[in-house]
């Protein structure tokens, strides 16, 4: 099953979360949904709500709280982006001009927080207790994991552990919450709820050490940031982690001081990348996420053989497909 199948059987469902994504921009302060939009409508596959109406489905709920919970999601991950862009001085996001180059930092920020504040009043809106548990235990995870990756930026001695946990916080947990808030909606059993959350977890780990390993390999047009842009942040990821950790003492030091130099030094980028290519980083660390997408794919067994079961199997698939 193609992506593009999944999108179609859910198009109509899809077009209520977009729906619900303007409705709920709106504000007599107009350069807050200018901002959003610039974002928002900026070729986002919306993967987080179509994961919750897939969910949602699945466990037979087919309520009107789902378009609501799949707008939450993508308010969430949008204010997460806008933070992002402004703690990395980012320049693109998505091959567009990102809006802190455009509105500046503080805009950015006050957005973000704009959606934040959303997405809760939209939750408490529902009534849902275990959502909205959910959902601010999600977004504080998040800032944690937002915190540590800043507390390891530049951090050539990071390990593959840390480096698992900051993804764990600050992508993987957002995924696993549009899983689990379908099951939530729904009201299925905890067996259920606690399968479709961790299943959204491994892919979503799955997914970033994907997107981590892309940045070492994809073309700029094809993936919307410069190569090696990480790295000119500050950010290990999986690939050099792993490539660190085979490396000879002296190819470490000289690694190091490059590293030191976020991406400045003009031979930095080609040195790192031949390091990653000699002790096979990219080869590991796609090992790493087929494993990841795996072990997700065995949890859906527990729900039996659906459309709903080989659409979500197909979805996993797919992050792993995203390789350029």
């Amino acid at each position: 099953m193609q992506i593009q199948d999944i999108f179609a059987a859910y198009k109509d469902d899809m077009q209520q979360v977009e729906k619900h994504l303007d409705k709920y921009l709106s504000s007599d302060v107009k350069l807050i949904p200018e901002v959003c939009h610039h974002l928002i409508d900026s070729g986002g596959k919306r993967v987080r709500p179509l994961l919750l109406l897939i969910s949602s489905r699945l466990c037979g709920f087919t309520g009107e709280q789902r378009f609501t919970a799949g707008a939450v999601l993508e308010f969430i991950h949008t204010a997460s982006l806008l933070h992002d862009d402004v703690i990395d001085e980012a320049t693109i996001r998505r091959g567009k001009t990102s809006a802190n180059n455009i509105w500046g930092n503080a805009v950015s920020v006050l957005v973000g927080d704009f959606l934040y504040t959303k997405a809760f009043k939209l939750m408490a809106e529902t009534g849902n207790i275990p959502l909205v548990q959910l959902i601010s235990g999600t977004v504080n995870s998040m800032s944690e994991g937002e915190v540590f990756q800043l507390m390891k930026c530049g951090d050539a001695s990071i390990t593959e552990e840390e480096y698992l946990s900051i993804i764990e916080k600050k992508t993987a947990v957002l995924l696993s919450t549009a899983c689990a808030a379908g099951a939530i909606l729904s009201g299925a059993e905890q067996d259920k709820i606690d399968a479709l959350d961790r299943f959204g977890a491994k892919i979503g780990m799955a997914f970033q050490i994907t997107d981590d390993t892309l940045d070492y390999m994809a073309k700029e047009q094809e993936f919307g940031k410069s190569i090696g842009k990480d790295l000119e942040e500050g950010k290990l990821t999986l690939p050099l982690i792993f490539a660190l950790r085979n490396a000879t003492s002296v190819e470490k030091d000289k690694a190091r001081d490059l590293i030191a130099s976020k991406g400045k030094d003009e031979e930095t980028i080609p040195v790192i990348l031949d390091l990653i290519q000699k002790y096979k980083g990219i080869d590991y660390s796609l090992q790493c996420a087929a494993k990841y997408i795996r072990d997700a794919q065995a949890l859906l067994k527990i729900f039996g053989k659906y459309p709903e079961t080989n659409q979500l199997y197909s979805m996993a698939e797919f992050i792993l497909a995203r390789q350029t």
